[in-house]
């Protein structure tokens, strides 16, 4: 199949392209670079070992996107455009609805009009809210979110089944919870611009030297150790469920919604002790005020996506801290 990856030069993006490519799939990614690099794309096929193609456009303009349905004829689609900082959509708000809907809406309007029928979509745990209680199953009522973000993740996943009940539409709704890590090779992972907002990436920053110390967000959450506890997943680990969610698709027709986690709460400490541990670097670490929004706990029971695809988590959370310190130290070596 030749399957269009919207943003994906991003974090997740580059590593299902990867698994993809190294399944025999044709791939396509489209990504503006707004946060990502164009270098990404010689890793990726470096890591695969073949060519994909590359559209540099924004998901949002109709006429570019359309262009490229012309001419690559993508058979499915899997949906990772859109801005993701939880903390700036609480103060652009308008910025993430206007992007983050616009280029689903016209994604979606375009896929009609060249009949592409699969569609798999990057959604999010932030979706159940503070109303329910964890672990996390997919018939849960989605919570109201706690930021602009997260609404427009629910936001999404209406538009999508709204699409797919009008029309010929089959499509996978993957909630994640949180990716970490990074490829085995080293040569992709996550970079965010700034100061991150998402613990991994801040620990390793402070690893390398460039933050001088991570902040711990509250140590009085009603968990083992006060700290927030958390479902982290391996990158590659997701970036197989993706594989797997679009043999799903194309088999199954109609909505489907899955989470793709470890079923495994850790916390803060825990993962700074594991990364000290596994890395032999030391993280110093304060404890600040609890942010606002932020859940005690959120882990997710991902037994459907095992009875419904065979696809679980398999890379342990010593993994994922190995290689995202392997993919820092190798950015900083040069």
């Amino acid at each position: 199949m030749k399957v269009l990856l919207t943003g994906g030069a991003g974090y997740i993006g580059s590593h299902v392209a990867v698994e993809l490519l190294e399944c025999g799939h044709g791939v396509i990614i489209a990504d503006n670079y707004s946060n990502s690099s164009p270098d990404v794309i010689g890793y990726i096929e470096s890591i695969a070992g073949k060519h994909l193609e590359v559209y540099e456009l924004d998901v949002s303009c109709k006429e570019g996107l359309d262009r490229l349905f012309a001419e690559s004829r993508p058979d499915a689609v899997i949906h990772f455009a859109g801005y993701k900082a939880v903390g700036e959509s609480v103060t652009l708000p308008l910025k993430y609805y206007r992007n983050n809907l616009d280029c689903t809406i016209t994604l979606l309007e375009t896929m009609q009009n060249h009949g592409a029928e699969q569609i798999i979509f990057s959604s999010s745990a932030t979706v159940y809210g503070a109303v329910n209680e964890p672990p996390y199953t997919e018939d849960m009522e989605p919570g109201r979110s706690s930021n602009p973000y997260g609404s427009t993740k629910q936001m999404i996943e209406q538009i999508i089944t709204d699409t797919a009940e009008s029309c010929r539409l089959s499509a996978v709704i993957l909630r994640y919870f949180n990716p970490v890590g990074a490829h085995s090779s080293g040569l992709i992972g996550e970079l965010p611009q700034g100061i991150p907002n998402n613990l991994m990436p801040y620990i390793m920053q402070v690893a390398v030297g460039k933050l001088s110390e991570l902040r711990v967000f509250g140590n009085d959450y009603p968990t083992e150790d006060g700290t927030g506890v958390r479902d982290y997943i391996h990158v590659s680990d997701l970036a197989k469920g993706h594989v797997s969610a679009l043999e799903y698709c194309v088999k199954n027709s109609g909505v489907e919604t899955l989470n793709l986690g470890t079923g495994i709460g850790y916390s803060v400490l825990e993962i700074i002790k594991t990364f000290e541990r596994v890395n032999g670097v030391k993280i110093p670490y304060s404890i600040t005020p609890r942010r606002s929004g932020d859940l005690p706990a959120s882990y997710a029971d991902a037994s459907k996506a095992l009875k419904l695809m065979g696809w679980k988590a398999n890379l342990t959370l010593e993994d994922m801290c190995r290689d995202a310190y392997r993919f820092i130290t190798r950015l900083h070596s040069k």
